[in-house]
């Protein structure tokens, strides 16, 4: 897949995605769990950054972001993922990459698309099947939105969520909004109304995403449109 735009305008919700290098495991206990969801908590003390949800999965992440300027997106993640390379290697005594590559960053029209995206990233593991409700994951913003232990850093962002959020995520998703989350993360489309996405795509310079890949063999499905369990990293 092409890369994204790397410097990102300022203004625009993204979704961030990256997954472990060959599809390793990267978090491997709540130490390392608890060290990634703290780095994330002090980078928007260096780089402006409003962090409207998160969800940190045993070998990928979820992240949606809404950076104030231009370029604030990949400096904010740039400290972060050579922070957490720095203690990871040291801590687990390895070499190499971590990551799988650059992490990778979506436009979000802010409407009731970006609600369809957060609402993806917090269902997450109950998509994987680790929880039985959503919010039983301690590493998401799910949990931290709605239980004793709040997070006053993560930000409500510009669309607002129901009352019935909770519930909401924990209904599954349908097919049709699936495959369009896939769409955009294997494409690095713009996620939005057609007019919208056609719109931002000419102003990011991102038109080249619009046009469907050639070749390539379909992927194993599950149940609720999950992939199979090394590409649950992507929708």
């Amino acid at each position: 897949m092409p890369r994204t735009a790397r410097a990102a305008r300022g203004g625009y919700c993204y979704h961030v995605v990256n997954r472990g290098n060959g599809r390793r495991t990267v978090f491997h206990d709540d130490d390392d769990y608890a060290f990634f969801a703290a780095l994330l908590r002090a980078a928007c003390a260096r780089v402006p950054m409003r962090v409207l949800a998160y969800c940190l999965m045993p070998n990928h992440f979820h992240l949606v972001l809404w950076p104030p300027g231009d370029d604030d997106l990949a400096l904010w993640m740039h400290w972060v993922l050579t922070s957490h390379v720095a203690r990871h290697r040291k801590r687990h005594r390895t070499s190499g990459h971590v990551w799988q590559g650059r992490f990778k960053a979506f436009p979000i029209q802010e409407d009731e698309h970006l609600l369809t995206v957060l609402r993806y990233v917090e269902r997450n593991p109950l998509r994987a099947d680790l929880v039985g409700r959503a919010e039983q994951w301690r590493w998401s913003s799910l949990r931290h939105l709605h239980g004793p232990e709040q997070m006053h850093w993560l930000h409500a962002g510009p669309v607002p969520r129901s009352a019935t959020w909770l519930a909401y995520v924990n209904q599954a998703q349908t097919e049709a909004e699936l495959e369009r989350l896939r769409r955009s993360v294997q494409r690095g489309t713009p996620y939005g109304g057609e007019p919208w996405v056609q719109a931002a795509a000419e102003r990011l310079g991102l038109e080249f995403t619009l046009h469907p890949a050639q070749g390539g063999r379909p992927r194993k499905r599950h149940s609720e449109g999950a992939v199979e369990a090394g590409e649950l990293w992507a929708p």
